[in-house]
């Protein structure tokens, strides 16, 4: 099962394992520096005891960001791999630098710059061959390990032994599931199942630890070290079980002045993938999405009319629509609305076709209950029907068994041209790249569970390290009134990060004449929309201008000649000084500026204001308590 087996660079590594010859070198301290000089690898054979191990750490000029840790794995009959370890070879260190085009990003063009060094050791007591590959980038280190012999033989691990330990008991932010909320804990205090990525407060520094390039391994989780110090180690979810040579997934240590310029350097785990495995990608198409949440073809065609009117490109059809999403007997390939949710009706059939007529894709929800039993089936029978995406809800996540059946199963999606978004616990490492119709995942505290403005905005800087969140984002909701405000849900469809963008999550274009229901929020023509319409979901250029964890965020990226800004802020009132010194400085701007203003009537009170700037102006903002600014740059005609 391991993804060594179709990753070519690593059956060229297979193929140098079988002939190499086994006499130890002599063990000593090797170096990698990053390309800029500033992030330093070291990493040595050490004897302790009865045992030799590998150590490694992580150093700036000035700081040391990861002491001495070990790497070392438990096979499932109890033999240690890496504790009784000696030098094969070290293979010279050598650099790589390209430019490479995602289909879709937070920037449309991504630079991959590394040195790498190959380090091969074998276990002599577990009869087995470790190989190490590193990478040292200027955003951060990352490194994996192989296996086992080049024999194709069976091995079963019980556990993963992989540490990251610090100098000093530094806070990390720790949440325990995919949709949880975050703490502010020291790591010697950090307990087990913490999720990944774990951002920590190193000093001077901020610090990331990952994994990237998880295809059909277990998701890697993190538990404070053994010994209670101030260090994490890996726990994997299951057992692994993998013909040899086995690779693990990249283990990622990124480092940053600022919190911003660890968002901004997330990239690397898109470097750590395979390149896009799709030879034609014209069908993968980024846009906002509205939830139609009435199933019934009046509340479709609404949806749709409205998506032309204001520039979205999807609507999606979520639970209810095949029948009761947990009732096993639900039959997915049918359109049979569950009487609980709606009383139709829904004429998918003829949805479909108006859409098409109006350029509008449609997307559809389908439960793991039904994806387990029936993908096979159903993918090519939505491809027939013209759907253009399927959202993948409640799949299961942790285990090797379950996280290769998803990454097949989005495999299998793009065999038919349907794009994915998958739901609920799943937590991106970077495979988007190798197969960009994954377009957007949830695994994050998005509006439907409420979270607080300050965990929307530590957010920012933890999960959505890993790539597109998809954050759910309410509109008319009196959950907006309630806990935040209506300036600050416009700025987060700039600071977060969706190639699929769902918006007005819970509200309907329909009249209270057509649905006859008075429960449901309606999205009334209210001016500061103009601002959901214009802005897109991908982008050329991201910067992040200001961001403290868990108390505000500056977010700016382009599109084309434009710039749009978003401005979240926690729960305590703040100005912000925001200079736009990264436009261009021959062009002036036409800013159209979306804030929060408790002094007007209606039901959003969001103020517009206009005015011309340059690359030379500085803005002031002033931030409500949990509100939000959102400012549009368009060149002035």
């Amino acid at each position: 099962m391991s993804h060594i087996t179709t990753d070519p660079a690593s059956l060229r590594l297979a193929a140098m394992l079988i002939v190499l010859t086994f006499i130890p070198a002599i063990a000593s301290a090797e170096t990698l520096k990053s390309p800029d000089g500033q992030l330093t690898f070291q990493i040595e054979l050490r004897p302790a005891g009865s045992k030799s191990q590998l150590v490694y750490q992580v150093t700036t000029p000035k700081d040391t960001i990861v002491t001495d840790s070990t790497i070392s794995f438990v096979r499932k009959d109890g033999v240690v791999i890496g504790d009784h370890l000696e030098m094969v070879s070290v293979e010279p260190a050598s650099s790589h630098d390209s430019t490479w085009n995602p289909v879709y990003g937070e920037r449309s063009s991504i630079r991959d710059h590394y040195t790498t060094q190959t380090f091969r050791y074998r276990d002599t007591k577990a009869n087995c061959l470790f190989v190490l590959e590193v990478r040292c980038y200027d955003t951060g280190i990352a490194f994996r390990t192989t296996l086992g012999d080049a024999n194709g033989a069976t091995i079963s691990l019980a556990r993963e032994q992989t540490e990251f330990r610090f100098p000093t008991d530094y806070p990390a932010w720790r949440t325990t599931s995919a949709q949880g909320t975050y703490d502010k804990v020291p790591l010697s205090q950090l307990g087990k199942n913490v999720e990944r990525p774990l951002t920590i407060e190193a000093g001077k520094k901020v610090v990331a630890i990952g994994e990237a390039q998880l295809v059909d391994y277990a998701v890697m989780r993190l538990q404070t070290v053994t010994d209670g110090g101030p260090g994490v180690v890996s726990q994997l979810q299951s057992e692994i079980v993998s013909p040899t040579p086995l690779t693990t997934p990249w283990r990622f240590v990124m480092v940053a002045d600022t919190p911003g310029e660890l968002l901004e350097g997330n990239d690397l785990l898109l470097n750590l993938n395979e390149p896009c495995a799709i030879a034609d990608t014209s069908w993968i198409q980024p846009g906002k999405v509205i939830r139609e949440i009435s199933l019934t073809t009046d509340g479709a065609k609404a949806c749709i009319d409205f998506a032309v009117k204001n520039n979205f490109r999807y609507v999606e059809f979520d639970a209810g629509w095949y029948g009761h999403e947990y009732d096993d007997t639900s039959d997915a390939t049918t359109v049979t609305v569950d009487a609980k949710r709606s009383p139709g009706p829904l004429d998918l059939p003829g949805v479909i076709e108006y859409a098409r007529q109006r350029d509008i894709g449609i997307l559809v929800y389908v439960n793991r209950r039904a994806l387990e039993k029936q993908l096979d089936e159903i993918l090519p029978l939505y491809k027939k029907w013209g759907i253009a995406g399927v959202k993948y809800g409640f799949v299961q996540t942790g285990s090797q068994k379950w996280t290769a059946w998803l990454h097949e199963a989005v495999r299998k999606a793009a065999d038919h041209q349907l794009m994915v978004d998958v739901h609920d616990e799943y937590r991106p490492t970077g495979y988007s790249r190798t197969y960009p119709n994954l377009m957007t995942q949830e695994g994050v505290r998005g509006d439907e569970a409420t979270p607080s403005a300050n965990l929307a905005i530590t957010t920012i800087f933890t999960r959505n390290l890993a790539g597109a969140a998809d954050h759910t984002i309410c509109y008319y909701d009196p959950r907006v009134r309630a806990n935040w405000s209506h300036a600050h849900q416009l700025a987060k469809a700039v600071c977060t990060y969706s190639p699929w963008q769902f918006m007005y999550w819970y509200d309907t274009p329909l009249s209270p004449l057509q649905d006859g229901k008075t429960t449901r929020n309606r999205i009334i023509d209210s001016p500061e929309l103009k601002f959901f319409a214009e802005v897109p979901t991908v982008w050329d250029d991201t910067r992040v201008l200001n961001g403290v964890i868990g108390e505000s965020v500056v977010t700016a990226r382009r599109s084309g000649e434009r710039w749009f800004i978003g401005a979240m802020n926690g729960n305590q009132p703040r100005t912000l000084t925001v200079p736009l010194d990264f436009l261009d400085r021959d062009t002036k701007y036409e800013a159209t500026i979306y804030r929060d203003d408790p002094s007007l009537d209606g039901p959003t009170k969001v103020r517009i204001d206009q005015q011309i700037v340059d690359s030379n102006t500085v803005l002031e903002t002033e931030l409500r308590s949990n509100g939000g600014e959102a400012i549009s740059l368009f060149p002035a005609k």
